[in-house]
This record gives C-alpha cells, structure tokens and sequence, in this order.
C-alpha cells in the first residue's frame, strides 16, 4: 500500500514539473498567463542545430531566434525546442544563394 502512495505522489510530482499542474485552477492560471523562460545561465550555452552559432532570446514571443538563418525556436515550459522541424521562418522569403552578383 505504500509503494502505490509514492507512486502517486512522484506522478504528481512529474506532473507539475512538465507543466501538467495536478494543482487548483488557480496554480494552472498563473502558469499559463506568463511564459516560462529558459534559464539565463543556460541561453549561454545554447546553440542553433543547424549552424552552430548562437541564438537570442526574444522574451515578448518566448523564442529563441537565429538571425542568420531567419528561423525562431519555441520554448515550451521553459524548454526550448530546437528542432528544426519545430522552428518557424522569421522572414517571408530567404535570400538567394548567389543574389548578390557584381
């Protein structure tokens, strides 16, 4: 009997670390009103999977942006997802390789 108390009590646990809440209404509003940036000592260390370089953080679209490549990661939860398939354009139509001709 025990052990299905801990197992309950750490699901709920995992819950409320994934953003899942298991908490009153009032805890879920609050989350969700404000997105969760990602920790500042780890936008340091982060880079795009795609080039190498580094991104910025945008905090009024909780994003992590590549200028360089004109594309925006999500951060869901405070996790960012850097999946190339998960990012989004951040310009309507990439330069051209070669545009520039002298």
């Amino acid at each position: 009997m025990l052990r299905v108390g801990r197992r309950c009590a750490a699901a709920a646990a995992l819950r409320r670390a994934a953003g899942g809440g298991g908490g009153g209404a009032g805890e879920r509003g609050q989350e969700s009103a404000r997105p969760q940036a990602p920790e500042p000592s780890l936008l340091r260390f982060l880079v795009c999977p795609l080039s190498k370089r580094p991104l910025r953080y945008e905090e009024a679209t909780n994003e992590l942006i590549n200028e360089e490549l004109g594309i925006a990661y999500p951060i869901i939860d405070g996790i960012p997802h850097m999946i190339p398939e998960a990012a989004r354009t951040t310009r309507k139509e990439p330069p051209a390789e070669g545009s520039e001709q002298p």
